[in-house]
């Protein structure tokens, strides 16, 4: 099954905490959820840019990202 990389960009000096903070909350919302599946990350790419991001399978894409809101998404390549 495709999967989908739901993306939260974060800018600005504080960007790598509030990223990795986030992907807490993104944790969270599986476990309450039951998501099956457990990807989850954040990557800081410069001083003042880093991105949390979350996969789920394609067809659990819509019901995540109306809860969740994410900035962006793209296919999920292992």
């Amino acid at each position: 099954m495709e999967k989908i990389k739901l993306i939260w960009d974060f800018r600005g000096p504080d960007a790598a905490k509030i990223a990795e903070h986030h992907e807490i909350h993104l944790k969270e919302f599986i476990q309450i959820e039951k998501i099956t599946l457990k990807i989850t990350g954040f990557t800081v790419l410069n001083e003042v840019y880093a991105i949390a991001y979350m996969v789920v399978d394609k067809a659990d894409m819509i019901p995540v990202r109306d809860a969740l809101k994410p900035h962006r998404g793209e296919i999920y390549t292992e």
